[in-house]
């Protein structure tokens, strides 16, 4: 069996229905335990998000808004420019209506976990803060389910690297200025390299200016995308609601595909966009400075709605829209809808945004990814992964674009699964600590 072939049915098995039954299971558990806090606590968690609580002394090493910013340059770019590309090319429209279902679930998931994060920490050997998944199973299940937490932490060294990031963008920069792929993978790395080895707070900064700017340059092209296109706004809003059930109602994927398909199509999508239900998130969330578990899960959970709500769906109507043919490399289908507004300079427009997005992407996954390596070698080892992840690179921007996503892919469903079964075993502490948490401060 080629490289190739052995990711396509790796991902195959895991990304069954059986895995996306439990994503929306777990979500919809969440949502009904907490009674909807996410929609019920919004304007408490923006609230938190101006610095309004942060004080100096409280352990952990960033700001609520930096941990959000971070988190948020993890997810926003590849999964809402590339991914969502990928998503209609594969499932159709209807892949869209159940991105959105996944992603209003993966608020209550992502408050739970975000929670957790901080609620269950330990100090490293330079006696610093750490949180995450992998803290949160093997300190608050104890430590015969640590099997558990090395399970996450491996698929994560994996499933954190950014070859499908140093891809799109190799694709991207030898569609618009015809760079070599390997030039673009190496000069990422350089880049990539010489913000990620000065630490946690350094990345922090970096995301903290930049992931506002990009996200404003993007959603203010893609206005100007959909609003060119008004006249196609409901026929595309018909086939994403309807081509949710009815395969002969999609636009944009193949004839033939089946519900079941849509189905998972749109949850893979949407979990890789906004990694609610991975717990990659909880890695930025659990640095955060604060002395207050549940105000983390509050600023996490702002999370999937920006990214999946409001930038995803941009996305989606900015391809349907315009009508634009399916492209192997999604980042260069949604550049050639840019094109269809902007002439001549849509492309060039979403190519800065989407270098910044795919730079800011790689910067926090290398944070995550190193993170899982100290977890499980320790420092003096585990430190020295870095650089076998930046080495990735640009083997990363060589490989076929399905054999990218296939592995990221394949490492995100083997973090789901430790990662919910310990916020579902959890989920009394994280309620406890909510219920504290609203009595002293209403």
């Amino acid at each position: 069996m080629s490289f190739d072939a052995f990711w396509a049915s790796t991902v195959g098995f895991l990304w069954g229905l059986p895995l996306v039954l439990m994503l929306g299971a777990a979500g919809a558990y969440f949502t009904i335990i907490s009674r909807a806090l996410p929609l019920r606590q919004a304007g408490q968690a923006f609230a938190i998000l101006t610095g309004r609580y942060d004080k100096t002394s409280d352990p952990g090493e960033i700001t609520h808004f930096q941990a959000l910013s971070t988190a948020l340059s993890a997810t926003i770019g590849m999964g809402n420019i590339a991914g969502v590309a990928v998503a209609i090319t594969m499932g159709g429209s209807g892949a869209v209506f159940w991105m959105w279902v996944a992603g209003a679930f993966g608020m209550a998931t992502k408050y739970f976990s975000c929670t957790l994060s901080c609620l269950y920490r330990r100090r490293d050997e330079d006696g610093v803060w750490q949180g995450g998944p992998m803290y949160y199973i093997e300190l608050g299940m104890g430590p015969r389910f640590k099997p558990l937490a090395i399970m996450f932490a491996l698929s994560g060294m994996v499933g954190c690297l950014s070859i499908f990031q140093a891809n799109q963008l190799a694709h991207l920069m030898s569609n618009q200025w015809s760079i070599t792929h390997v030039l673009t993978g190496l000069v990422a790395m350089i880049i990539v390299g010489g913000v990620v080895i000065g630490g946690v707070g350094r990345i922090a900064r970096v995301t903290g200016y930049v992931v506002p700017t990009m996200c404003f340059l993007y959603l203010v092209g893609s206005l100007v995308v959909v609003i060119d296109h008004a006249e196609q706004i409901p026929r595309v809003l018909y086939a994403i609601v309807f081509g949710a059930f009815d395969p002969t109602a999609l636009i944009g994927g193949g004839a033939g595909i089946a519900f079941k398909e849509i189905l998972v199509t749109g949850v893979k999508r949407a979990v890789f966009s906004n990694e609610a239900g991975v717990g990659t998130a909880a890695l930025a969330h659990g640095a955060a400075r604060t002395t207050e578990p549940v105000r983390e899960g509050l600023v996490a959970m702002i999370g999937p709605f920006i990214d999946t709500h409001l930038v995803c769906t941009l996305t989606a109507l900015v391809i349907l829209t315009s009508g634009v043919a399916p492209h192997d490399a999604g980042v260069v289908m949604t550049a050639l809808a840019f094109e269809t507004s902007m002439p001549g300079v849509g492309a060039s427009v979403l190519t800065l945004v989407f270098t910044l997005f795919a730079l800011t992407t790689m910067i926090s996954y290398a944070y995550y990814s190193q993170k899982c390596a100290r977890y499980l070698f320790g420092k003096r080892y585990g430190g020295h992964f870095i650089y076998v992840y930046l080495a990735l690179l640009p083997c990363g921007a060589v490989w076929h674009p399905t054999t990218t996503i296939n592995i990221i892919d394949s490492a995100f469903a083997l973090m789901v699964i430790p990662n919910l079964i310990a916020c579902v075993y959890l989920a009394p502490k994280v309620l406890a600590a909510t219920g504290d948490y609203f009595r002293r401060y209403g």
